[in-house]
């Protein structure tokens, strides 16, 4: 063994893993955490997509049958908020059932940032919009994503293409007679 990396001290580990030790990288109640948070939070600012998100008010009149709300108030006015998401082109397969949407888009919040912007989580029925692709997603379900070691949590919010929009249900879909001739 070579001299100089010889050392005459011991170094003795703790066994017990309630035991703080020096060589601790994991720390429950550190401030640390905030920090990881805070830069995932700009991570996905930076390296994410700007969304206006339209937040749903939900009543008590939701359609058990259907899963949905009749009758919900979407805002006029959009959050603007910033998530990874993967823009893919709308595909429109031909099944037995006639034409479908398959791809759903999932959108990844950070948790601190987004119950921020909002002031409460996001919710299905809320309504989120791509300036990129200027399409519409309506989100159907939400999960929690974690990364507990760093303290860094997300949602994810899968959406489906809003087909109910007004800028869809308000365009011809043909051009008037006189227009045509």
């Amino acid at each position: 063994m070579n001299k100089r990396f010889r050392n005459n001290k011991k170094i003795e580990l703790p066994h017990d893993p309630n035991e703080e030790s020096l060589l601790s990288l994991y720390d429950i109640e550190s401030k640390d955490i905030e920090l990881f948070n805070s830069v995932d939070a700009e991570v996905i600012k930076l390296s994410g997509s700007k969304l206006y998100y339209y937040k749903v008010y939900v009543n008590d009149n939701y359609d058990k049958v259907y899963l949905e709300e009749r009758n919900k108030v979407v805002s006029k006015d959009p959050i603007i908020v910033w998530a990874n998401y993967d823009p893919r082109p709308i595909e429109e397969s031909v099944s037995e059932f006639g034409l479908e949407l398959t791809n759903d888009q999932v959108f990844v919040f950070n948790k601190s940032y987004i119950d921020r912007e909002l002031s409460r989580a996001p919710q299905p029925g809320d309504i989120v919009e791509s300036p990129f692709q200027n399409i519409k997603y309506e989100i159907f379900e939400v999960q929690e994503d974690s990364f507990e070691v760093y303290g860094v949590y997300h949602y994810n919010c899968f959406g489906r293409v809003l087909r109910d929009s007004s800028d869809v249900v308000d365009e011809p879909i043909v051009d008037s007679f006189e227009d045509r001739y």
